[in-house]
């Protein structure tokens, strides 16, 4: 009884441990393969989400851009006669885009525009702090011709994307020289102690698109974790699948192999034949076990004849 038990012992410990290597090995690849997997796919997705905002910033910095353009070309020109008894504000290229702006932010209040100035006209320019950190990036790198980051805000996460306000124009001066240089209609509106000074080619601000990146990362998010998902619902798919196929093509021969070779240590030669259908190596295995005991058994027998 002893004997018997111990062999049962003997054979299922072989099997869990052929089993219990196979799971072992099949999880930590799993596990690396999903470590790589879910640290790519995550770095990925959230390049792509930025890159989704830096897209939308570049859009809306181009439709600013038009509206200044819009705005010399198409609406300042029929303007002119009256610009010498009143001054009108609308007319300025940064005042346009921003209320044109602002009126998108009605509806989308997260995204912002501003042409953030050190000394400007309209004291709703002034740049605050990190915006002045901007512009005076813009002003000690001439190179430096863009600039993007992120900043938290209260509605969350946003990606700013920068680019410098530059003299070029010299009509700009007329305005910004010298108070003495500017239209009275202006000075009467803003005053002359703000918006002058201005030289040519300075930097003198920045043009700051914001864009939430909230949704994007949201997005970005809800993917990631739903590809992990799956792929865990996979392998674990797969992992009962090989489990089974283990079972059925490998532990239950080898736990058969296990058995008969027992009954017929212990002298039992009634052993039935083993299933030699195939022609892996399984099946290989039992034709070679049941010739041994053929062999075995003839050997038996002759001995028996002596």
């Amino acid at each position: 009884m002893k004997r018997v038990v111990r062999n049962a012992a003997d054979q299922w410990g072989i099997v869990m441990g052929l089993r219990f290597k196979f799971n072992l090995v099949l999880s930590l690849v799993f596990l690396l393969g999903l470590g790589v997997t879910g640290y790519e796919s995550y770095e990925l997705l959230h390049k792509n989400a930025r890159d989704e905002v830096v897209r939308n910033a570049g859009v809306m910095m181009e439709a600013a851009l038009s509206m200044r353009g819009y705005t010399v070309g198409k609406i300042k020109p029929h303007l002119e006669d009256k610009l010498a008894q009143t001054f009108l504000p609308q007319t300025v290229p940064a005042f346009a885009a921003t209320e044109i702006m602002n009126e998108l932010r009605k509806k989308y209040p997260e995204y912002g525009y501003k042409e953030a100035t050190l000394n400007p006209t309209n004291p709703r320019d002034r740049a605050v702090e990190w915006e002045s950190d901007i512009v005076n990036t813009f002003r000690n790198s001439a190179d430096t011709q863009e600039i993007s980051g992120t900043r938290e805000t209260p509605t969350g996460r946003s990606l700013y994307l920068a680019r410098p306000i530059q003299i070029k124009d010299p009509a700009c001066l007329a305005c910004h020289s010298v108070p003495a240089a500017a239209p009275a209609s202006m000075l009467k509106l803003y005053g002359d102690n703000n918006g002058f000074g201005w030289k040519q080619m300075e930097v003198v601000g920045a043009q700051i698109v914001s864009v939430p990146m909230s949704l994007p990362i949201q997005n970005a998010n809800r993917a990631f974790y739903t590809f992990m998902v799956s792929l865990t619902i996979v392998f674990v798919v797969v992992f009962v699948i090989l489990n089974i196929m283990l079972s059925l093509l490998i532990v239950r021969p080898i736990r058969q192999m296990s058995l008969a070779a027992d009954q017929i240590s212990t002298g039992n030669m009634d052993v039935p034949d083993l299933q030699e259908s195939g022609k892996d190596e399984v099946a290989l295995l039992a034709r070679s076990f049941n010739r041994m005991r053929r062999s075995l058994e003839k050997a038996i027998q002759m001995i028996d004849q002596t």
